[in-house]
């Protein structure tokens, strides 16, 4: 038996349904506001990692609209990267990387394009933009005009970066106002629930969006502007439990099995919760346990393991590497369902940001590794492919984004909300 079938073999045989749940009193504890163990100044190598990550920035961003590519030399952004852009920027000034001049000029340009931007149907900002061009377009067809819907989840992430922005920064809040009233934003929701739509075969779906994890976190955003997502919070009544490797992780019940979605585990909803809000949208002992269950791979296989989604460098090019998926532990598939499991990486964005939320043993390996290992001239590497034993070279905005940000958190010592005196708006 070789090292990656013994590795899957015991991946499935150390799943066990149904895990151990969470107990009450450890959601209660998880309510506390949470601060940052490694609190304070970068130190150089932190420091160094963020001039690193800023780079990518600088190689693909256009002045002229102030959006970013989402991926290296390719001309194409979603608002979900352009979201990492936004966090990118504010990180960069506040980390002395760019002087405020350079900043004031880019957020400017930024916002001033976001609020005039073509939208899908004059409604909502297109899945997808040429950031050069402005022009509405398809995945990987960047010179001719589709208009393809909306994603509720990327909105939300935006919504997030936009209060930041507009809090930390008064001087801007007429522009990300700007922003928000550009977008029919009651388009998004609907009787609680978030919703976006897709274009198959010229017909237009709208349906709800958003599984445990990336749902509670997009749609805490949305309720920082005022909507009614009540329903897209609730972390009880769709969560079940599996245990990998002794660590009962929570899954959401609706697979696509039962429902037509997939429901994936990963690690960034969760990474960026805690950053960004201090576990609001998501309780802590969630995480926790998320990041349990990739330790206790680690002390069992002695693979590093920091999974989430993110972009490859070869076919097929994007996939999803979860804990759990449709009743698979440690599967990496695409949004079809085609299994991928000899490209499960380490993530660096998810490495990073582990680290800067909890400071343990086993995080300082994570972040020696991307240290060590994915670090490129033009930013940080996506990651390090567990069998095949070398980098995921794809350089993408979210990663570096997602790295910046963390590094940012990491130096106020506080949930970036928090930080900026972004107030919450309670839906009643």
């Amino acid at each position: 038996m070789t090292e990656v079938e013994a590795i899957a073999k015991l991946d499935a045989e150390l799943a066990v349904l149904p895990g151990q749940p969470i107990i009450s009193e450890e959601l209660i504890a998880s309510k506390i506001p949470y601060i940052a163990p490694g609190v304070g100044q970068l130190t150089p190598e932190e420091k160094a990692m963020a001039l690193q990550a800023w780079s990518y920035f600088q190689r693909n961003w256009y002045n002229k609209t102030g959006l970013v590519n989402s991926v290296d030399g390719f001309t194409s952004v979603t608002m979900w990267d352009q979201a990492a852009a936004i966090a990118a920027l504010v990180s960069a000034k506040e980390l002395n990387i760019i002087p405020e001049k350079e900043f004031n000029s880019k957020i400017s340009q930024m916002l001033k394009t976001l609020a005039s931007i073509p939208l899908y149907k004059k409604e909502l900002p297109n899945k997808v933009y040429n950031p050069k061009t402005l022009l509405p377009v398809n995945y990987g067809q960047i010179d001719k005009r589709a208009e393809i819907g909306w994603s509720a989840i990327d909105l939300g992430r935006m919504a997030i970066w936009l209060k930041i922005v507009g809090n930390r920064y008064p001087e801007l809040r007429s522009q990300t106002k700007a922003v928000w009233q550009h977008w029919r934003v009651k388009r998004l929701v609907a009787k609680g629930e978030m919703y976006g739509t897709y274009v198959e075969k010229g017909k237009e779906n709208y349906n709800q969006e958003g599984r445990l994890g990336y749902e509670n976190y997009a749609a805490y955003g949305l309720k920082l502007w005022g909507l009614d997502v009540r329903q897209a919070l609730d972390y009880h009544a769709k969560t079940a439990f599996v245990n990998l490797y002794g660590q009962g992780v929570p899954y959401d019940k609706r697979d696509f099995k039962n429902s037509g979605g997939n429901n994936y585990v990963l690690s960034e909803p969760y990474i960026l919760d805690g950053i960004e809000t201090g576990f609001q949208a998501l309780p802590k002992a969630y995480a926790d346990r998320v990041l349990a269950a990739q330790e206790a791979r680690y002390q069992k296989t002695k693979l590093l393991t920091a999974v989430t989604e993110d972009n490859l460098d070869r076919a097929p090019y994007f996939v999803y590497s979860s804990l759990f998926v449709n009743a698979e532990p440690w599967a990496t598939i695409t949004d079809k369902r085609q299994k991928y499991n000899n490209l499960r990486f380490l993530s660096a964005k998810a490495a990073i940001g582990w680290h800067v939320l909890y400071n343990t043993a086993y995080t300082s390996k994570l972040f020696d590794f991307v240290q060590t290992k994915l670090k490129s001239k033009n930013g940080w590497y996506n990651g390090f492919y567990e069998s095949l034993k070398e980098p995921n070279q794809a350089l993408t905005a979210n990663n570096n984004g997602v790295i910046l940000e963390s590094l940012l958190y990491k130096q106020v010592g506080k949930p970036l909300i928090v930080w900026s005196s972004a107030k919450e708006r309670i839906q009643n």
